[in-house]
């Protein structure tokens, strides 16, 4: 049994080093990573998915239908709705801040920021809107912000992801710091996120089973029965995109960056151009 978990890691770390073994461009990375899943699970549509382990588990996803029947973050993403529209003590919105008034707009997050040479999160700008227009920032990672942004992800369901990977030299590496993170090992167990939801995506830990990466992001923020069990109200259940990256690294036992840190942002960036083309389905109910 030993041998056996030394040879599956010796080749899991054979296999890690390969995506960054050779210098490709992000469009070749994403025809790969995208091959990579559709050849893995043939049966499952590219569309589906954006439904995480519910494409690939017949079981759990008759579990998640039956969830959706009465979703649990109704009552929290009708709050995020009002929190949107209220106005601000100035009388402005948050659609004074966003094109097309805040609707429809997911799709294209995160971005690069050509005037700022920064990555842009929607969380990020949700919060610079607040500033802007003399308001204090919200805590980020869950409670309204999360909410907020799991309504305006709402408004772009069925719109697919289409994150842009501009021809500027700050971009690309913004999107290699991603993509570094992405297949590095850290923590006192040694992991990358690609240990997970990449090569391993599938197989069970304990009782969780591993996601695959594809359409990972396309239903951030989400709600998350294990958030919702450890608070308390209608928005206790939801999370951001960084917030989840932070609990990854927590149960790898490494230190975590903290919600919009570049390295979040950087990650955020080259997993979300990951599932380009992938249907918008927020906020996703998961375990």
């Amino acid at each position: 049994m030993r041998r056996t978990l030394t040879l599956l890691f010796c080749a899991g770390w054979l296999a890690l080093s390969a995506p960054l073994a050779t210098a490709t461009t992000p469009q070749e990375d994403l025809q790969a990573f995208r091959q990579y899943f559709q050849d893995r699970y043939p049966a499952t549509p590219f569309d589906d998915f954006q439904n995480g382990i519910y494409s690939i588990d017949a079981n759990r996803r008759a579990e998640w239908e039956a969830m959706e029947e009465f979703p649990p973050y109704e009552i929290g993403l009708e709050i995020g709705q009002q929190e949107f529209e209220k106005p601000f003590a100035n009388g402005q919105t948050y659609a004074s801040c966003f094109k097309n008034g805040g609707i429809n707009i997911r799709q294209h997050y995160p971005y690069f920021d050509a005037a700022t040479g920064d990555i842009k999160t929607l969380e990020g700008e949700i919060n610079e809107c607040r500033v802007k227009n003399g308001e204090e920032k919200l805590r980020f990672g869950r409670g309204k912000l999360a909410a907020i942004a799991a309504y305006m992800a709402s408004t772009s369901n069925g719109s697919r992801l289409n994150v842009v990977i501009p021809d500027d030299p700050r971009a690309l590496e913004w999107y290699n710091r991603g993509k570094k993170h992405y297949f590095a090992k850290r923590g006192q167990l040694n992991m990358s996120c690609a240990d997970c939801h990449y090569y391993y995506a599938g197989h069970n830990v304990r009782a969780d089973l591993l996601h695959p990466a594809l359409g990972d992001l396309s239903h951030f923020p989400v709600y998350r029965k294990k958030w919702e069990a450890r608070g308390s109200g209608a928005l206790a259940g939801f999370g951001t995109t960084h917030r989840r990256f932070n609990g990854c690294n927590e149960q790898v036992r490494a230190k975590g960056y903290g919600a919009q840190s570049d390295e979040y942002k950087a990650l955020e960036y080259y997993l979300t151009f990951m599932s380009n083309g992938i249907p918008i389905n927020a906020p996703g109910v998961r375990q």
